[in-house]
């Protein structure tokens, strides 16, 4: 069960060979197990038991059922779940509950997925280690003592500790690519406008992206037939044919050109990580894709645009949250002594400070030379990846510039906290999709992430290419061994 495949699920589910409260209560004795110690979930979803009986009681009857009747899944906590906590990992939002699904929610249950629970992450997604978290430090199930990357780690770290055979998190500047890699998982982030953003609790509304986290390649191009649809309540959304993912993973990568930015490839970059990808594009290359070396000569400039941009958008974004319309609400004196001690004791250190940072760069005398030059900036990182995909059909780099560090390392320097994305946030400034991949492990046995980077709603390509890789290694199949005793 450790690698069963959703197919696979299915087809148990359809012949009866378990039943959906069986598989309901396999997943809930794991989380039981382990999870005390990863720490992954928030929240569980009290009725999924319940929705489980019915399933098995339609499916007894011979009644039509979606197609992934039964199967669980669960969702990063900033995902909006009816009847269900929402959190974003904040004190400021400890206690709300949803009136509303989001729309990639009201999909998986029209699907008829199993909604478990609701993932940690860090607060409003801001965060490179999931520490950040105003409930619990999640844990990296390779190294309990090490995070499993932010700031999606909870919907890595479960996928990867096999305590649900699939989930969702977001993608902001590497929040599912990143965890992904440090956990040894498959992480997508789709193209910006694939995955409807309606119901997701906004950090950037320019960068931010729904995806999936998967133990393999085929997963994650079923989910993404669910969850990847145009959606008119969102203004973002494309509106472009849903693209059949499944029946184009075919492995056949012959002629396929993929770049090489040298940009990506330092002399600061861990020799281990740089010989697992170099061994991975070999891989590629006997399966017949044509490796290319390119140039993109703004990629250093990546990290300082999103820390402008991004936080400049959560500064308007999480205004909302003042104690008046819902979640946490401090006392004081006054209307606006009631704000200031709502926002300083219910957001945590982080959040506060990118609030703080994006604030002075929308303030008045100081947007132009920060907010609007960043913008500028992010058209030629944009032109970057346009120009390079004139020549290539993907472009393969490194996930993250290091395995999972060890709890507590960074956090109490921001600025070495932040590079951990400096590989994943220049695909967020432009646009497109981006797979992280498992292709090793280092000395420490801690995985090791390959990315490939595609143009706009290029997925079948990006998933297909990924699917070849996977199908020529087993990386993807490792397991923690205190896990695999069940």
């Amino acid at each position: 069960m450790l690698n069963i495949k959703i197919k696979e699920l299915r087809q148990k589910l359809s012949d009866k060979d378990i039943s959906a409260v069986e598989l309901i209560k396999y997943y809930h004795n794991r989380i039981n197990r382990y999870d005390p110690e990863i720490k992954s979930f928030i929240s569980l979803n009290e009725t999924a038991l319940e929705e489980a009986s019915l399933i098995d009681q339609k499916r007894a009857k011979g009644d039509h059922l979606p197609p992934f009747a039964g199967i669980p899944i669960a969702l990063k906590d900033l995902i909006i779940t009816k009847n269900i906590p929402t959190t974003c990992g904040s004190k400021i939002l400890e206690h709300f509950i949803p009136p509303y699904d989001a729309t990639v929610t009201k999909h998986l249950k029209d699907a008829g997925f199993i909604i478990m629970g609701k993932l940690n992450m860090d607060e409003f997604a801001m965060g490179s280690s999931c520490e950040t978290s105003y409930f619990n430090k999640t844990r990296n199930p390779w190294d309990t003592n090490r995070v499993p990357g932010g700031s999606s780690g909870g919907s890595a770290a479960a996928v990867a500790a096999r305590l649900i055979p699939l989930s969702l998190g977001s993608d902001t500047g590497g929040s599912i690519r990143q965890p992904g890699a440090l956990c040894g998982v498959v992480g997508l982030k789709p193209t910006y406008g694939r995955v409807s953003r309606y119901g997701l609790v906004a950090f950037a509304s320019s960068l931010d992206q729904i995806g999936p986290f998967t133990t393999n390649v085929e997963d994650t191009a079923e989910i993404m037939t669910v969850i990847g649809k145009h959606d008119d309540k969102d203004s973002t959304s494309a509106k472009i044919d849903n693209d059949n993912y499944m029946s184009d993973l075919s492995g056949n990568i012959k002629g396929l050109k993929i770049g090489l930015p040298k940009e990506y490839f330092s002399e600061s970059l861990n020799d281990e990580l740089k010989n697992s990808i170099f061994d991975a594009l070999k891989i590629m290359e006997k399966c017949g894709a044509e490796i290319v070396d390119i140039d993109m000569p703004h990629t250093e400039y990546a990290v300082a645009v999103y820390y402008i941009i991004a936080t400049a958008e959560a500064s308007s974004n999480l205004a909302r949250y003042d104690g008046v319309k819902y979640g946490y609400r401090a006392d004081g004196k006054n209307l606006n002594d009631m704000y200031v001690h709502t926002k300083s004791s219910g957001f945590g250190e982080e959040v506060k400070r990118r609030i703080m940072l994006g604030t002075y760069a929308l303030s008045s005398g100081y947007y132009d030379a920060y907010y609007l030059k960043a913008q500028k900036v992010r058209t030629l990182i944009k032109n970057d990846f346009i120009s390079a995909f004139k020549k290539v059909d993907l472009i393969a780099t490194p996930t993250s510039p290091t395995t999972a560090f060890k709890l507590g390392e960074k956090l109490k320097d921001p600025l070495q906290m932040y590079l951990n994305d400096i590989y994943t946030i220049p695909l967020n400034l432009y646009g497109g999709c981006g797979i992280s991949i498992p292709c090793g492990f280092d000395k420490k046995m801690l995985p090791l992430g390959l990315q490939l980077l595609g143009g706009y709603f290029e997925e079948s390509k990006l998933l297909n290419c990924a699917y070849a890789f996977e199908r020529a290694t087993d990386w993807h199949t490792k397991v923690p061994d205190w896990l695999e005793k069940e």
